[in-house]
C-alpha cells in the first residue's frame, strides 16, 4: 500500500513539474511592410521579430526552457493574413531529452490567408538517446497562398560522441488547401532507431534526415533543386507532381544535413535565409 501510494506521488510530482507552452502570432500586411497583427505568449515559449519593418517579417521562436523533456506539451500557432509574408524560424536546434515514459509532443497550426506567403524554417530538431517526441503540423492555405516547409532531425549529436539506440518520433503533417486535403505525411519510428536508421530502405546508416516541402511547386523548381544538390554531402530526392514539390534529405551527421538544407532553401528562396541560420 505504502508503496503503491510512493509511486502515485512520483508520478503525479513528475506531471505537475511537466512544461505546458503554447505561442502565437499572425501577421498583417499594412503600410508597405509585413507586420505582428496579433502575439500570444504562454509558458516557457517566446516570439522575437527582430530588425526594421520590412515586405518579409521574420520571427524566431525562443524556448526559455532550454529544450523539451517527457510530458511537455507545446503548441505553436501561426498565420499570414492577406498579401502579408510570414517567415519562422527558431532560435536555436530544439532538443528532446530522454524521457522516464510521457512522450513530448509538439502540435504547430499554420495558416496563410490569400496572397500570403509563409516560410516554415526551424533549427533541426535533436532527439537524445530514449527520447520520444510526437509531432503535428496542420496547415490551411487559401487558394493562391505560398507556403515553404522545411524540419530536419538529427538523431544524437554525434560531434560529442553521443548516439541513439532507443526512442520514439511520429511525425504527421497535414496540408490543406480551401479545406481540402492535398497533402498527407505520417513518419514513424519506434523501438530501436539505431538499427531501423541502419536500414537501406530507411536512412542507410545517416543518422539525419529532413523532409522540405513546397507550395505551389513545379519541375522546373525541382530541376533547380537538383542542380544545387549535384554539389551536397546528403543524399537528396527531388519530387514534384500536383502543384507540390518535395525534398527528402539523409545525411550521415547533423554539421552535413544543416549545410545542404541551407543550399536547398537558399536556391528556392532566392537566397534569402533566416538571420540565425548564418549563426
Amino acid at each position: 500500500m505504502a508503496e503503491a501510494m510512493l509511486k502515485d506521488s512520483v508520478e503525479t510530482i513528475f506531471a505537475n513539474n511537466r512544461a505546458v507552452a503554447s505561442v502565437a502570432l499572425s501577421a498583417k500586411f499594412a503600410f508597405g511592410a509585413s507586420r505582428r497583427e496579433h502575439v500570444h505568449e504562454e509558458g516557457a515559449l517566446r516570439v522575437r521579430c527582430p530588425g526594421a519593418p520590412a515586405e518579409e517579417l521574420e520571427a524566431t521562436i525562443v524556448n526559455t526552457a532550454g529544450g523539451m523533456a517527457g510530458g511537455d506539451r507545446f503548441v505553436l500557432d501561426f498565420s499570414a493574413g492577406p498579401n502579408a509574408r510570414l517567415l519562422v524560424t527558431s532560435a536555436s536546434a530544439e532538443r528532446i531529452y530522454r524521457t522516464l515514459g510521457p512522450d513530448t509532443s509538439v502540435d504547430a497550426k499554420l495558416a496563410v490567408a490569400p496572397g500570403g506567403e509563409l516560410a516554415w524554417l526551424p533549427r533541426e530538431t535533436i532527439l537524445f538517446d530514449r527520447a520520444r517526441l510526437r509531432r503535428s503540423i496542420e496547415v490551411d492555405l487559401a487558394p493562391d497562398a505560398h507556403l515553404l516547409l522545411a524540419e530536419a532531425v538529427v538523431f544524437g549529436r554525434s560531434g560529442m560522441g553521443e548516439s541513439i539506440a532507443e526512442g520514439f518520433l511520429l511525425d504527421r503533417w497535414r496540408i490543406r488547401r480551401e479545406g481540402r486535403l492535398v497533402h498527407a505525411e505520417t513518419m514513424r519510428l519506434a523501438g530501436n532507431m539505431a538499427a531501423k536508421l541502419d536500414r537501406p530502405a530507411i536512412a542507410g546508416g545517416g543518422m539525419a534526415i529532413a523532409s522540405i516541402l513546397m507550395v505551389p511547386g513545379d519541375s522546373a523548381t525541382a530541376d533547380a533543386v537538383r542542380s544545387v544538390s549535384a554539389e551536397s554531402m546528403s543524399e537528396i530526392g527531388v519530387s514534384a507532381w500536383n502543384g507540390l514539390l518535395a525534398v527528402r534529405m539523409v545525411a550521415a551527421h547533423g554539421a552535413a544535413l544543416r549545410h545542404d538544407l541551407s543550399c536547398i532553401v537558399g536556391a528556392l528562396r532566392g537566397g534569402r535565409l533566416p538571420r540565425l541560420w548564418f549563426n
